[in-house]
């Protein structure tokens, strides 16, 4: 996307908007050298819904451990492709039931430096440092696709993770205003949001937030109206794309205030009790599946962060300290024991999604599911060559495909989002840095 000039005035209540949560802001007139456009994308319906989900982990993980030997692309038919992939590594070994369902990416990356100060732009692409310079700011990957989910489900999104931890915590989804969007902090809380009822007391204060959206709309509306008369053609077509995006939000707001008096779906279970990340984390993925089941939400992210404690395992070092091993033997097993076990549970998950029927497929197919990293070795502090999984959603999977990290054209890791959000449906240019859709990954 282009960026148009600055200095002159600008048209706005941007900054208004963001505050209230609708993700709107005035197009560029050249009439009046104002502020840039902003690409309005829409969700092209499918017959089934797609989904998202996309879990990151804050340390990495041990790469002689992590990646197959020998991953090479291959080209022919996709059966024989996985038949004849180099075998799963140790840490991945869990995930050979799924070995059709998913691709392993070697040599992607954000060309990013700053080892733990950069792992919080594994779903932008961007720093939050640097968020000011792009059009888009530092939105993530999920929160970027639940734009356009409006008020079809009950939650745009669901980010997942701890406020503990090192570095403050999870800063997995940032918003196109540059915020953090805080976690659910653990499986009580997630349960909660998922299936306790709301109270009449927040039922009112979720009607007093849409009112104010709709008066802060009708204030924006009257203000894009009233500069018609000082427009040239051209931007007066721009204008008039403006107005039909102002009705958009308007119409998501409406679809969003269904939700306030719609009874949640009945428990399945009795509350599950805060424990731990370790332990906590095959109840968590538990009640994502359940969420993307119900319909609750078709878009979530699961951090697991510093906290993920390495003590659960009765080890004694710390999970932090134990992946930056320095290539000690007993630290190293102890760490892919740690990330074998994370990956296990991912597995479970896929296991879960892939055994649950949804129309003519079933929920796996529906769902691209991101698994990762924003670090890439932990030891030596590097954001090079980023762990990658991407599993179900639809794609022709391969197994593992591999990019030449020398080669010039190689393409960063916002190239595979782009192409997960058009399997979304969402048919948009560019995704923060992109350079394209991913090269070799293809739709079943």
């Amino acid at each position: 996307m282009k960026r148009h000039d600055s200095s002159g005035p600008r048209l706005g209540r941007r900054s208004l908007l963001r505050a209230a949560g609708v993700s709107i802001s005035l197009p560029a007139f050249e009439s009046l050298r104002g502020s840039r456009s902003a690409s309005a994308s829409e969700n092209v319906q499918n017959e089934a819904p797609r989904r998202m989900v996309c879990v990151g982990n804050m340390l990495g993980f041990y790469p002689d451990a992590f990646w197959p030997k020998q991953a090479e692309n291959q080209t022919g038919d996709a059966d024989q492709q996985a038949d004849a992939q180099p075998a799963l590594s140790t840490t991945l070994q869990s995930l050979q039931p799924h070995r059709r369902d998913l691709t392993v990416i070697e040599g992607l990356d954000h060309d990013l430096k700053g080892g733990h100060f950069s792992i919080h732009a594994f779903l932008s692409g961007v720093r939050s440092g640097d968020a000011k310079s792009m059009p888009d700011g530092n939105i993530t990957l999920d929160q970027f696709a639940a734009e356009s989910i409006g008020g079809q489900t009950r939650f745009p999104s669901l980010v997942i993770g701890s406020e503990s931890g090192i570095h403050g915590g999870c800063q997995m989804s940032w918003t196109r205003a540059g915020t953090r969007v805080p976690p659910i902090s653990g499986p009580r809380q997630l349960f909660e949001k998922l299936f306790v009822g709301v109270a009449d007391a927040d039922k009112r204060q979720a009607a007093d937030r849409f009112r104010l959206k709709e008066s802060i709309l009708d204030a924006v509306n009257g203000d894009a109206k009233s500069l018609a008369k000082r427009l040239n053609r051209r931007d007066q077509r721009k204008l008039d794309e403006y107005l039909t995006s102002i009705r958009d939000v308007e119409q998501r707001i409406d679809l969003s205030k269904q939700w306030i008096d719609i009874e949640k779906p009945a428990a399945p279970f009795e509350p599950p009790k805060n424990t731990n990340m370790v332990e906590d984390l095959p109840v968590l993925y538990e009640l994502i599946a359940l969420a993307l089941q119900t319909d609750s939400t078709r878009i979530a992210t699961l951090e697991l962060g510093g906290d993920f404690e390495a003590r659960d395992f009765g080890f004694r070092s710390g999970y932090h300290a134990l992946s930056h091993h320095g290539q000690r033997p007993d630290a190293i097993e102890a760490l892919i024991k740690i990330e074998s076990y994370q990956v296990e549970q991912f597995s479970k998950f896929l296991t879960r999604l892939r055994d649950f029927e949804s129309g003519e497929s079933n929920l796996l197919d529906q769902t691209a599911v991101l698994f990762g990293s924003g670090m890439g070795n932990a030891n030596s502090h590097t954001n090079t060559n980023l762990p990658i999984v991407l599993a179900g959603g639809g794609f022709r999977h391969r197994g593992t495909m591999s990019f030449d990290r020398k080669a010039p054209q190689r393409p960063p890791l916002t190239n595979l989002y782009l192409s997960m959000l058009h399997r979304f449906g969402i048919e948009v240019d560019r995704f923060s840095t992109s350079t394209g859709t991913l090269r070799g990954l293809e739709w079943a």
